[in-house]
């Protein structure tokens, strides 16, 4: 292992993945505990069962001994699709319902949202070829 990497349980990204897997899961508790509609329970409950999935496939390191797939790009595709998915599911939760557990289990799907879209953006700065940042023009004098 490389001495300035860090582990995946206490990067950025490993730490907005395990706080988007808890309010994933806390949703579904909530859904649970007021007896929603089986869509509200089965969407979070499989969110939280990839979540897992990929933070599982982080911590053991299979991303780079299986290479022929772009790890990466799964898993933008995936947080993407993910606040998608839970978005429909909080606004539906949000709009119609007036018991306490179904508006917190849709704000914690809001909160999920905002990290699905971290999760992206951290993950898409990986896939730029300077990870450190945007690209930066140099000035001319500095090529060598």
């Amino acid at each position: 292992m490389n001495p300035k990497q860090r582990p995946f349980c206490c990067s950025v990204k490993g730490n907005v993945k395990l706080v988007r897997l808890v309010l994933t899961a806390t949703s579904m508790t909530f859904f649970i505990l007021s007896q929603d509609p089986e869509p509200y329970i089965v969407i979070t409950g499989f969110e939280v069962t990839i979540t897992f999935a990929f933070i599982v496939l982080y911590m053991i390191r299979l991303d780079r001994r299986v290479t022929f797939l772009c790890w990466p790009l799964l898993d933008i595709i995936n947080s993407l699709v993910a606040a998608m998915f839970m978005m429909v599911i909080a606004m539906l939760a949000l709009i119609a319902e007036n018991m306490l557990f179904t508006v917190l289990g849709g704000v914690f799907c809001l909160l999920a949202v905002v990290c699905c879209f971290a999760d992206a953006a951290l993950i898409y700065r990986k896939l730029l070829f300077n990870p450190s940042g945007p690209y930066q023009k140099k000035a001319i004098h500095d090529e060598i």
